[in-house]
């Protein structure tokens, strides 16, 4: 199988490194298209084909894969669908904002249009660790399959409904940021602690991760794990309670809202 990569930004260029480090892909079957070859090089490096000719990028393609800024999306399209074989491409959508419709518009050619899917990962896709919501149009059962597994290597996948890709988005397009901010204002607090800012970030990291098994591992509501280490007068629960006078649940739950807007 061969994937064409049409944008090579700061998406683009995270999925072409995710899918080097992938088992999928032998780096020869990927190709990344970008019109400034200065980002191209270090796939080239790695053995993926490069090009600075969307059109060559996606020849002998299984898999194209469209990730550039939403305004120019409707220009790529215009420029590629004359060399598509709709019969034997299927369409990947990365930018965000554009609809299943208004992409399907933009590709029809006499009236036909390609088994298309609407595709939304998080930066977390360049370690293989995306959350990707993933919403299939006029595709196959098979083809579904295929697209799936793409980014099931590269973390976990939802096929879902277009409706629900904002409150993805909100929860894991822009939650990584939200998670890395938790990550630097804890961090912060380790060093007015007496910890080195280094110190301080690794046993940051090394607790989420202990989190994150935990509750992958047991299935549990965050709140029974959290009764495991709060103890009557103990320090969590003055630490818990803290931070709740200090608005953090509320503003936790009123960010990720706010990003859905």
């Amino acid at each position: 199988m061969k994937i064409a990569i049409i944008g090579a930004g700061e998406m683009g260029g995270a999925f072409a490194t995710g899918l080097l480090k992938s088992s999928l892909f032998q780096p020869s079957d990927i190709t990344v298209s970008n019109p400034h070859d200065g980002k191209l090089k270090p796939f080239m490096q790695q053995g993926a084909s490069v090009t600075t000719d969307n059109k060559i990028a996606v020849e002998g393609a299984d898999v194209v894969v469209i990730v550039v800024k939403p305004k120019v999306v409707k220009t790529v399209i215009d420029e590629l669908k004359p060399v598509l074989n709709y019969e034997k491409q299927i369409v990947v959508n990365m930018a965000a904002s554009i609809s299943l419709s208004q992409l399907k518009e933009w590709l029809q050619k006499e009236g036909e249009t390609p088994s298309l899917f609407q595709a939304m990962p998080n930066i977390g896709i360049a370690e293989r660790q995306s959350m990707t919501f993933l919403v299939p149009d006029d595709a196959s059962g098979k083809d579904v399959k295929t697209v799936k597994a793409i980014f099931d290597d590269l973390g976990q996948t939802m096929v879902t409904d277009e409706s629900l890709l904002t409150a993805g988005n909100a929860l894991a397009g822009c939650g990584i940021a939200f998670v890395m901010r938790y990550v630097r204002a804890a961090s912060e607090a380790g060093v007015e602690l007496g910890l080195k800012a280094d110190t301080a970030k690794d046993i940051v990291l090394q607790t989420m991760k202990g989190a994150v098994a935990l509750l992958e591992g047991s299935g549990n509501n965050p709140e029974t794990e959290i009764d495991k280490v709060t103890t009557p007068g103990g320090l969590t629960i003055k630490g818990l309670n803290t931070m709740e006078r200090n608005g953090f649940s509320n503003a936790v739950i009123e960010g990720i809202k706010a990003a859905r807007k």
